[in-house]
């Protein structure tokens, strides 16, 4: 969102202010999602959120709005939030993202889920037999829930 733009917002009383949002989310969402429609009473945190909002995901100059729907639905899906899929995934058709193009992100944020687990689990397992497998003494994990906190190095 560009300053002046801004600017012209905080003048405003809160509720125009407000209302100008929200007109401006309906235009581009074609919707008002539940999370911004669930804060418009609350002005003092709704226009700043939704001047951050605005500035990243409706007014990004580097990626164009298909772009940024597809990575939101990506994002959405690896976080399993049903809602936000559900909203973007209205939105990407709104703008004419294909099924298969959906499917696409949402085939690579499985992916890199799934390596996050792979990535999280196999450190666990290599940091608990590491530790046997060294001799080190089951009192150098933490004294609380027994679980050494270090990481194994990086190669």
């Amino acid at each position: 969102m560009e300053l002046e733009k801004i600017k012209e917002l905080l003048d405003k009383e809160p509720e125009d202010a407000v209302d100008e949002i929200l007109a401006d989310v309906e235009k581009r969402y074609g919707e008002i999602p539940y999370i911004t429609n669930f804060m418009k009473d609350m002005p003092e945190i709704f226009i700043s959120r939704m001047i951050y909002e605005n500035s990243v995901m409706r007014e990004f100059k580097r990626m164009d709005p298909k772009t940024v729907e597809l990575i939101s639905i990506a994002v959405a899906s690896a976080l399993r939030c049903e809602h936000c899929l559900k909203t973007h995934v209205r939105v990407a058709k709104r703008l004419g993202v294909s099924k298969e193009e959906i499917f696409d992100s949402v085939l690579i944020a499985s992916s890199v889920s799934t390596a996050a687990v792979l990535a999280e689990g196999t450190r666990s397992v290599d940091n608990a037999f590491a530790d046997e497998e060294q001799g080190v003494p089951s009192s150098a994990n933490c004294s609380i829930c027994n679980i050494n906190s270090e990481l194994p190095e990086e190669d």
